[in-house]
């Protein structure tokens, strides 16, 4: 545990790597309220897209950026097909991910690309500064953006799409827009997690969907809900938070590195069954509070009498 302590860094820059993936997600599953899961997809072909364009030469900034650019297409792939094909949300995101699938391991060519050697974003300064000027300008713009016009439409399409499309709102535009960010935030993450760990790999976006999922639940059971500032907030700091309990994890003795899928798992559980029992609690807590005031109550009045 000690040694744990002194090598924090590690866990906070994976929570910032990661925390542009869990901002993705955040837009789908709770302003959209649409269950994604082109995310398995999409992380990858961000991490392909960036490590093809490096290795051929490609300023890293600009890789990075046309990753963000590939995965807003498969984001809006995924809005075409829900919208206009008239396919349900949980399908759309299942056949987009399989599609990528193929179309991931056309841009490799390969399973794997290095990138060792080669210039990343990283070559020259410290990953956890470099990731936390990118969440941060992130985050900020995406608060801006959820401020304009098109922002709130956006967000009251999630809340009740009847009535936005009431007053005259596209609907269909507004979930391919959200579909679109959600997914190229996921695609920059796939970058910059490939450009930092020097490889791209086929297999990087499995299960991403349920970690991203697991940093806003854990970000929204610290912070809770509130304004959107604090929102992505809770989103940004879930994802350290999330890292730093699998971090800690990793110190039980008889936890392997395999593991990590069934410890993300297991956090998912625990911050969804957390809240729902402590509701639960609550509730009967207020539920004996008014019958003790309705039986004193009923005794005030029979000695009245």
């Amino acid at each position: 545990m000690i040694n744990f302590l002194s090598n924090l860094d590690g866990p906070v820059e994976l929570g910032l790597l990661y925390a542009l993936m869990a901002l993705g997600v955040y837009i789908t599953f709770r302003i959209l309220d649409f269950p994604d899961l082109t995310v398995d997809g999409s992380f990858t072909t961000g991490g392909a897209i960036a490590a093809v364009l490096i290795t051929n030469g490609v300023n890293p900034w600009v890789s990075t950026l046309a990753a963000f650019g590939g995965g807003m297409l498969a984001g809006v792939c995924t809005g075409l097909l829900h919208t206009k094909g008239k396919i349900n949300g949980l399908l759309s995101g299942i056949i987009m991910m399989i599609a990528l699938y193929s179309i991931n391991m056309r841009i490799l060519g390969k399973p794997l690309i290095s990138l060792s050697g080669e210039e990343t974003l990283f070559s020259s300064i410290d990953a956890i500064w470099v990731m936390a000027v990118i969440v941060i300008a992130g985050k900020l713009l995406l608060d801006a953006f959820f401020r304009t016009d098109l922002g709130l439409s956006l967000r009251a399409t999630g809340d009740n799409h009847r009535m936005i499309r009431s007053f005259g709102v596209n609907t269909d535009v507004t979930k391919i827009l959200g579909l679109s960010l959600s997914n190229g935030l996921v695609a920059l993450s796939g970058a910059v997690v490939a450009q930092h760990s020097s490889f791209a790999d086929i297999s990087s976006g499995i299960g991403m969907i349920v970690i991203g999922l697991a940093s806003v639940i854990i970000g929204e059971a610290v912070l809770g809900n509130g304004s959107i500032f604090r929102t992505t907030l809770a989103v940004v700091l879930g994802s350290i938070i999330y890292r730093i309990v699998v971090a800690v994890a990793y110190e039980i003795d008889w936890l392997e590195t395999s593991d990590l899928k069934l410890i993300t798992a297991i956090i998912v559980i625990i911050a969804l069954v957390v809240p729902t029992i402590r509701r639960s609690m609550k509730q009967r807590s207020m539920a004996r509070k008014r019958s003790a005031e309705l039986l004193t109550g009923n005794q005030g009045k029979g000695g009245a009498a």
